[in-house]
């Protein structure tokens, strides 16, 4: 009798046979770890980034949209996944990715300059951004197109869950025992770097059954899915960068404040995320685009309904947990993709929508950031422009899409092959 094969993080293992595995070393518990991990330290950089830049820095308008603009740059050149994989596995890449997303966290507070914030920034950006894309690209490979909506839910919901405990430790320890931001940022980014480390060493490498394209696609019969990409990227950047940032500049919010605030979308995205992924499932991603684009809408002009006026923080907070919960809706874009999508266009197409979605967000926060020190409200009426352009090409979404049938004129003029 021949001793089993020794699994190690250097095995490939297809994922029709995964099912042999421990439950523990299967795709989909990575998937969920992988979820877990890396709000931690992009979450809790994201709470404390406004009141540690305006305290540390001196930050005004200005700076913040340069800051920003510099941490959409590798969102811009993700279509350089394409070449990396070439060479190093999507697996591997993206637990490495992770790996210096928590690195850069965790050393963010030792730098309190305008220059050295810019570089950390801008190294935890590249780890975030590789790390989005190549993740992406894993769940619509690994997930089957029947359970992908619901699985996509509660991965969300674990994802705001790690974030929850995170910010609960702040909420409840930052004046009581007076935490410093290095402490914080080196907690939060050290927990990613070392639950990435131990993914890539516990986890054996999984071979999804269709050969991914290792190079740019750009076909015609996606031009829906990159026009709502791009459009998304924009219209995020604005609430991104200013809706946290007005949240501290007008209305004075400390960092246990704002991450109080971050606490209650976390809660209702434990909450209705699965239910969104549900709602998917048997609404259709048309129906419930519609929906997020709408909400946002109303949601940007109200916001600029506080500056021209004058409308409380009462109701500035709860837009805010508004906006989270639209937002959570976006990984219907995902869904909607992978049902037109040819399987091996997944990887490359993910790094090649990356980089659409973040060609407004290189130069958009530097530029807004002007028009903010003259006009904040202009900025929120802008997002509601674009959030009216992303409603109109959801129109376009057929009720049920597939190859073949990517927008509702392929009825009149079925699409091309390429």
């Amino acid at each position: 009798m021949e001793p089993p094969v020794r699994i190690n993080h250097r095995s490939i293992v297809p994922l029709a046979e995964t099912g042999a595995l421990p439950r523990w070393r299967r795709p989909v518990v990575l998937l969920f770890l992988m979820a877990m991990a890396m709000p931690v330290a992009f979450h809790t950089w994201s709470a404390l980034l406004n009141n540690f830049v305006i305290e540390a820095a001196g930050f005004t308008g200005v700076e913040i949209g340069w800051l920003h603009t510099v941490r959409e740059i590798p969102g811009f050149l993700a279509v350089g996944v394409i070449a990396l994989i070439i060479f190093i596995r999507e697996q591997v890449l993206g637990l490495v990715a992770l790996i210096l997303l928590g690195v850069a966290t965790a050393l963010t507070a030792q730098f309190p300059q305008l220059y050295g914030i810019l570089t950390l920034t801008m190294l935890s950006s590249i780890g975030f951004h590789y790390f989005e894309t190549v993740n992406q690209s894993l769940q619509l490979q690994w997930l089957d197109r029947a359970r992908a909506p619901q699985v996509l839910g509660w991965l969300v919901a674990t994802g705001s869950a790690a974030t929850l405990v995170a910010y609960g430790l702040i909420v409840l320890t930052w004046e009581r025992f007076e935490l410093s931001y290095n402490f914080v940022y080196l907690a939060a980014g050290g927990f990613t770097a070392l639950v990435a480390l131990a993914c890539l060493l516990a986890y054996p490498q999984f071979e999804a059954p269709h050969p991914q394209t290792k190079k740019m696609i750009l076909r015609r019969r996606y031009w829906l899915y990159y026009a709502l990409q791009f459009m998304a990227g924009a219209r995020r950047q604005i609430f991104v960068v200013f809706a946290g940032f007005m949240m501290v500049e007008k209305f004075g919010f400390e960092v246990h404040e704002v991450t109080a605030l971050y606490l209650i979308n976390l809660v209702a995205n434990m909450v209705f995320a699965p239910l969104m992924g549900r709602a998917v499932g048997v609404w259709g991603e048309r129906n419930v685009l519609i929906f997020e684009y709408t909400g946002l809408v109303i949601v940007f002009l109200a916001y600029g309904g506080i500056y021209y006026f004058g409308w409380g923080v009462v109701l500035a907070a709860t837009l805010y947990v508004l906006d989270h919960l639209f937002f959570a809706l976006a990984f219907a874009l995902k869904t909607y993709f992978q049902k037109i999508a040819d399987p091996g266009d997944i990887a490359p197409t993910a790094a090649v929508a990356f980089t659409i979605n973040h060609i407004a967000a290189v130069f958009l926060p530097a530029l807004l950031g002007y028009l903010w020190v003259m006009s904040p409200g202009s900025v929120f009426v802008l997002a509601a422009a674009m959030a009216t352009g992303s409603l109109l090409l959801a129109l376009m979404i057929p009720r049920h899409p597939e190859k073949g049938h990517e927008t509702v004129f392929a009825r009149f003029a079925p699409a091309a092959a390429e």
